[in-house]
């Protein structure tokens, strides 16, 4: 049975709901979600209650910064923390409808396994924090050798950098179009990133997710209206740099 495997989804409606629109349309029933529902983006009520119906929600370090410190965070991204937290203890919302979002908050697991693919949000070393970035492979290769040493299944799945493609032993790392938008599983360990729903940082806006096969992983590019996006943004106190970022896919 196919799986959808989404992240950094980062409380972007109209891009969540034109990704769920095309998992539907493939017929995909199960989704998993490694994290950052929230954070940066104008609508984390709604988002974390689409959220709920998934399989597997992960926490990643926007939730963390949200239950408890934003550790790390620069100002931008804490200013956007602290509105978020506001937003799901708005007073006049229903106080069952708050009580369950954060009931959603709590429940996030840091990481999740099965069938030989492990899931997290950072990486499997650093589950919630910890960032894999593509040129770690040339600056830091004993970095990226410790990551695949820190995790037995054959597959890992991460989030976090909001750039989609595969970390090989080597190490080195191929992009989507390299490798024609599939991965074939169970030739070599792999650390794959899904990209990112509603931030993408690879220069392309379209939502960036995966669907894992049996035997392979597809990457999946969506349109979305970043304009609605941007225009929902202005609606609200969060720096409009976090809008105009998504018109570029930066």
């Amino acid at each position: 049975m196919p799986t959808a495997i989404v992240s950094d989804i980062h409380a972007n409606l109209p891009a969540m709901e034109s990704v769920l629109e095309d998992i539907e349309m493939r017929g995909i029933k199960r989704i998993l979600c490694l994290g950052d529902v929230i954070g940066y983006g104008p609508e984390p009520r709604e988002c974390l209650q689409r959220c709920s119906a998934f399989d597997v929600n992960l926490m990643g370090n926007h939730e963390e910064a949200v239950l408890f410190d934003p550790i790390g965070f620069n100002p931008r991204a804490k200013a956007a923390v602290e509105w978020t937290k506001q937003q799901l203890m708005n007073s006049d919302c229903p106080r069952e409808e708050n009580a369950a979002l954060w009931k959603i908050l709590d429940s996030m697991k840091e990481t999740h396994e099965e069938d030989d693919v492990l899931l997290a949000h950072g990486t499997p070393r650093d589950p919630i924090r910890e960032y894999l970035f593509v040129h770690d492979c040339e600056d830091d290769p004993t970095k990226v050798e410790e990551l695949f040493d820190s995790f037995t299944a054959s597959t890992a799945f991460v989030g976090h950098t909001h750039i989609g493609g595969v970390f090989l032993p080597g190490p080195r790392f191929q992009t989507p179009d390299e490798i024609g938008g599939r991965f074939q599983l169970g030739k070599e360990r792999a650390i794959v990133n899904v990209g990112s729903v509603g931030q993408p940082r690879d220069g392309d806006p379209r939502s960036s997710y995966v669907v894992l096969h049996e035997d392979q992983i597809e990457f999946c590019r969506v349109e979305y209206p970043v304009e609605e996006t941007v225009r929902r943004f202005r609606r609200t106190p969060l720096p409009e740099n976090l809008a105009l970022r998504l018109v570029e896919g930066r």
